[in-house]
């Protein structure tokens, strides 16, 4: 059961020598909130299982990955920014969906041993775009990054019917490779020069870019409009300065934390076994 104390979350968890460790990896990782709730969702589920935080650089990540391997008890991975691709790359098998992508965001150990990865940001996001009222028909979409996040968005956004999709990246390669792994929908999406969301009806940051009390807004500001939906990934802040921008001017929005809440239900019963569709 989870008590809340003073913005820290404390857990009366299941812990013993049988317990299952289920890292969560990224750089930077002290903005993460799904430490408790997994392990809550994951011991509420019957599983004898925590969640920890694991703060690994990126030249490190190969060496990570491969210590996990050698770990019986690491019976799952969590992954967020900025290791999902690299992550990929670390699993024996991927779901369909993440041989798309090239990422992956939930790794299991399968009875084999083996490392089976799978990827559900995009399909988390857009459950909360829904619940927050954002309609995806016939819509014309800005997205900025290219990640292992914005690209699962991005293919969730085309599945969900948007009529055209911007994508804004500043790595080149990342930005190539998502149109690349995207061109059965070439005819929708196309690379934006700019982050520039004149004209959209959703608007979406899956970059890093707002974490920091001092990083720029990730978009021109200037050319939001009430009538858009904004929507960020960013966890912490929970508001970013995109998102007051737009509640000032009383545009939709949607947090990191309303991604979140759909990502966990997923990555749940993925850990505990499920294959989902």
């Amino acid at each position: 059961m989870a008590i809340q104390d003073s913005g820290v979350q404390k857990l009366s968890v299941q812990l013993n020598g049988a317990t299952e460790l289920i890292p969560i990896v990224g750089s930077p990782i002290a903005q993460v909130r799904s430490p408790a709730g997994m392990t809550e969702s994951m011991q509420s589920s019957g599983r004898n299982a925590i969640v920890v935080p694991f703060h690994v650089l990126p030249e490190d990540c190969g060496d990570f990955f491969s210590l996990m391997r050698r770990m019986p008890n690491v019976s799952g991975i969590i992954v967020t920014v900025p290791h999902k691709i690299p992550a990929y790359e670390a699993c024996d098998e991927v779901s369909e969906r993440a041989r798309l992508l090239g990422a992956v965001n939930t790794i299991r150990r399968t009875e084999s041993g083996s490392l089976y990865g799978d990827m559900f940001d995009g399909a988390g996001y857009i459950a909360g775009l829904r619940e927050n009222g954002c309609e995806l028909q016939g819509k014309r979409a800005l997205l900025v990054g290219a990640g292992g996040a914005g690209i699962a968005i991005a293919h969730a956004l085309l599945l969900a019917g948007v009529a055209e999709l911007s994508v804004f990246e500043l790595d080149k390669q990342r930005l190539d490779s998502l149109l690349s792994r995207l061109s059965p929908w070439a005819d929708r999406v196309h690379a934006a020069p700019v982050a520039d969301p004149a004209g959209m009806d959703v608007v979406i940051n899956a970059t890093p870019c707002g974490m920091k009390e001092s990083d720029p807004i990730p978009v021109m500001a200037e050319n939001l409009t009430a009538n858009m939906f904004v929507g960020d990934v960013i966890t912490k802040p929970q508001v970013t300065r995109l998102l007051e921008v737009a509640q000032g001017l009383g545009c939709g929005t949607q947090t990191g934390a309303d991604m979140y809440r759909g990502v966990q239900q997923l990555m749940t019963r993925f850990l505990l076994g499920e294959d989902i569709a």
